[in-house]
This record gives structure tokens, sequence and C-alpha cells, in this order.
């Protein structure tokens, strides 16, 4: 049956008077072919990785925004690549300042780093603004919304904004986002900063990736000191109150005196830095430039007693372990047998015919051995 004779209608026969139907469009193929072609190719445009550090060195956001994606990038492929691209860059790396920042929900993390951020590029600096959001792929996170709202700083010659990654564990995003720093500090930026969303565990990862730690609060939202963990205090390097303006500069002051006493109990920091508290309107742009020269100031202090130094090799050695364990961990949990024996030693576990502990040992055992064998075999071929 021809295509013509496939879709033509019965009811146009001589047996049928006054009726005619007129042919339909034949149904497109269900499968793009150029789309599959495409998808095929997708590692065809793809550069030798110095070619991307050729570029990355000479300030080419392009490449360094390709680069990054790969450093992103779950292929296989891509991580190969990535991991040259890091290598090459790395020697380049490290002569930037880290900041990182956060605060409660609707302090006004988007407003406050374009207008530090817009005071550093006036100044001559270059910044580049990172994000850890482990939770993006659930919830979208704000970092792309915050790009948006960052309109000035958006169109910074002398910025650069990077969405964080969508999805995967905090040590996974944290891991790629330090990988980032490095080819950010490689392409010029000697300003970084990585925004966490909301307040919780990413603190603890960009305190370990940042040299000086910005905690953003807020004055008249009931208890100030109820409205964060102590933890994340105790991590801070500054306190800045933010939104104090209008009607809130009281309230903003009687908040500083309260954090100012708060912070005074806190164990004394191994940086020989004391933390302080100040109050800004980011809208306004006032205090901004006294928070900026609080950060200058820690900078002089720690490199003057090598604790800046110090403090980049400690976090150096963290990241390695952390990628340790975090490779170990998709190994273990994404083999296929292994997978198999967790349920089976589960059903063990719930009826009481072996113990939690037991049975980890054993599946660790098993994994082990899977291992030496798959070493003993590309030995021997």
């Amino acid at each position: 049956m021809t295509k013509k004779e496939k879709y033509s209608h019965f009811e146009n026969e001589s047996g049928f008077q006054g009726l005619k139907v007129n042919d339909g469009i034949a149904q497109p193929e269900s499968v793009n072919s150029e789309s599959v072609k495409r998808f095929l190719n997708k590692n065809r445009n793809l550069l030798p990785a110095g070619d991307y550090v050729e570029g990355i060195l000479r300030g080419d956001i392009t490449l360094l925004s390709k680069a990054v994606t790969l450093v992103e990038s779950s292929n296989l492929k891509h991580q190969e690549i990535a991991q040259e691209i890091i290598k090459l860059c790395l020697p380049h790396s490290g002569k930037s300042v880290r900041i990182g920042i956060t605060g409660v929900p609707g302090v006004g993390k988007s407003t406050f780093i374009e207008a530090l951020g817009s005071y550093i590029t006036q100044q001559g600096g270059k910044l580049a603004v990172l994000a850890i959001d482990p939770s993006s792929e659930r919830s979208k996170g704000s970092i792309l919304g915050d790009k948006t709202r960052m309109e000035e700083l958006s169109g910074d010659k002398n910025a650069y904004i990077r969405p964080s990654p969508s999805a995967g564990s905090l040590g996974g995003v944290a891991r790629k986002t330090r990988e980032t720093i490095i080819l950010c500090e490689a392409a010029g930026f000697n300003h970084i900063f990585i925004e966490t969303v909301g307040v919780g565990q990413s603190e603890t990862a960009v305190h370990s990736m940042t040299d000086f730690f910005l905690l953003l609060m807020l004055a008249g939202a009931g208890d100030e000191l109820q409205g964060i963990k102590r933890g994340i205090m105790e991590m801070a390097d500054l306190i800045a109150i933010n939104k104090a303006d209008g009607n809130n500069i009281e309230k903003a002051q009687l908040a500083k005196i309260q954090y100012k006493n708060a912070i005074h109990l806190f164990p004394r920091k191994d940086s020989g830095w004391e933390p302080g508290v100040l109050t800004c309107s980011a809208v306004r742009k006032s205090g901004i430039a006294e928070i900026w020269n609080e950060i200058e100031k820690y900078r002089q202090l720690t490199v003057a007693n090598g604790w800046f130094d110090t403090r980049r090799n400690q976090q150096a050695t963290y990241w390695m372990h952390e990628t340790i364990r975090e490779q170990l961990y998709r190994d273990f949990y994404g083999n296929q047998i292994i997978k198999h024996k967790i349920e089976e030693f589960e059903s063990l576990v719930l009826n009481n015919q072996i113990s939690s502990f037991a049975a980890a040992g054993k599946l660790l055992e098993m994994y082990a051995e899977m291992k030496l064998i798959s070493e003993d075999r590309k030995i021997n071929h």
C-alpha cells in the first residue's frame, strides 16, 4: 500500500453520493532523526582540554562556561576532559579572596551580593558569583532567580554569575563548586563569592572552601538569636545586619548589640581574627564599604600571620578525603550485585537474623573481594 492509499478515504468511492472527504496530513516520524543524530554526536563538538585552558587563561567567558558545564556533567567523557582542564588550570589558581555568603530566608542576599559585587568591580576587581544548592532539582533553587534580579551585576563585564549544579548530593555539588572556583581563578577572577541557598548543612560545605565567611541577618524579625543555629554563627567571620534603613534603623542597632554580646561567648578563632557585627542597607548601598574594609582587614591579618595559607592547605586535604568518600560511596551503591545483596541483607536485619553491623561488614567484605577480582583480571589481561 502506498502512502497515498494509506491515508485515502473510502467515503470518496463511487458508492457514496454527495460526500467528499479530503486527505489528512501524513503523521510525522515518531522520532526526529536529526535530534537523534545530534544526541549521538553530542561529544563531537568537544574541544581538547588545552583549548579550553587557553581560552580560560585569556578570560574567554564562553569557554569558561563550557568548561564549567563539563565539570558539572556526569558524562564520563566530559569528566575526563574536565579533570584534565582542572589539572592544567591549577597552577594558575589560588590568587583570589574566596568569600562565603549565607543568611536566613528573606535577608536580601541577592541585593546584598549585587551591592557588594558592584562595589568590588568599581574598585577594579573581577568577581565570580557561584552557589551551592544541592536541593535545586526539587525546589529549582534561587540562584537562577538571583541572576535575573542582579541586573547591574549581570551586565558588568568584570562579573561572572554561574547558577549552581541542578542535582546531586551536597558533597557532589560542593566538589563541583570547588572545582569551578579553580577555573574562575585561572580566568582572572580575583574575588569569588560562594552563596548558599537557605540555612543548613550547605553552610559547612561553603565554610570548607572559603577564606572569609559572611553571615547576613535581619533585625526586627522576632528573637534574632533563635533564627539561626549557633554553629553557623560560630563559623562567621562577620555578621552583617541588612535592611538597616527607614524605620528599621533602631531595631538594627539593637540587634547589633545583641549579636556582639553573643559572639563574645564563642571560643577564640584559630585565625586570630575577632568577628564583628555591622549594619548595612543593600538597597541604599550604605555600610557596604565598611563591610568590604573588614574583609580586607581579615585578609591582611591572616596573610601576615600565616593562617590564610594554612587554612587553604587544610581545605585542600579536606576535599581530597571528601572526594574519596564520595567516589567510594557512589561506586559501592552503584554496583548492581551489591544492590541486590543489600536488599537480601535488609530482609535478614529486619527478621533479626543478623545485626546491622554484621550485615554492613559482610557487604563491605563482598565489595572488597569483587574489587580484588576485578583488579586481578586487569593485571592478567
